[in-house]
């Protein structure tokens, strides 16, 4: 789906698999890709995804729900899904902020990650819902 603003066209939905083609994601990302960022949090480190963040009804499992595997972990709020076929990390239900998914720039078709530049990285290990409020 495109959407025009103006004279320039937008793509509004994206394609997104993991390795092996067993998980099919469709996004709607009508900005493209916004804020991508790493984290170094345990997982996010041992993983080194650099992601982008979508709302929750803007990921739809086309293909591979039944594939898909749950793993939690700490304070099992984020939710983080990946092929059990293949193992590629494809998206999460974030834990700063649970109403949206953050999801696997290398799943997008057509996408490089490597061309995204300098990418910022973000303070997992000292997670803003680990800190005492006063």
């Amino acid at each position: 789906m495109i959407k025009q603003v103006g004279n320039t066209v937008i793509q509004l939905k994206h394609k997104a698999t993991c390795h092996c083609g067993a998980v099919d994601l469709e996004l709607t990302l009508p900005n493209g890709i916004e804020n991508p960022r790493r984290c170094d949090c345990s997982i996010c480190r041992r993983k080194g995804a650099i992601v982008g963040s979508v709302k929750l009804d803007g990921i739809r499992v086309v293909k591979g729900q039944d594939v898909l595997t749950l793993y939690q972990f700490n304070t099992n709020t984020a939710k983080h899904y990946f092929c059990s076929h293949c193992g590629i990390y494809t998206h999460h239900q974030r834990r700063s902020n649970p109403t949206e998914y953050g999801f696997n720039i290398a799943c997008l078709d057509g996408v490089n990650p490597f061309d995204l530049g300098d990418v910022q990285t973000s303070d997992g290990v000292n997670h803003p819902s680990d800190r005492d409020v006063v």
